[in-house]
């Protein structure tokens, strides 16, 4: 199993969490959306796999780089 880790691109937010753990993802389908200065910004797969697991909360804060979702890679 090759794990990837998603990470929030910017500070924000948990504004909606879209997938849901085993769900089967190609690379650009969003996981969540993050809402960071009245802007909407989507997290998505950078690569294809299966979601194992999200690692944050609608609501929570989210910091730059941080892990919000991990990835099985197929």
């Amino acid at each position: 199993m090759a794990v990837l880790d998603i990470k929030a691109e910017t500070p924000g937010t948990v504004w909606e969490i879209v997938a849901r753990p085993g769900d089967d993802l190609a690379a650009g389908d969003e996981i969540l959306v993050i809402e960071s200065m009245k802007m909407e910004i989507p997290v998505g797969a950078s690569k294809p796999g299966r979601l194992i697991d999200i690692l944050v909360a609608q609501g929570d804060d989210v910091a730059e780089g941080q892990t919000v979702a991990r990835i099985d890679v197929l």
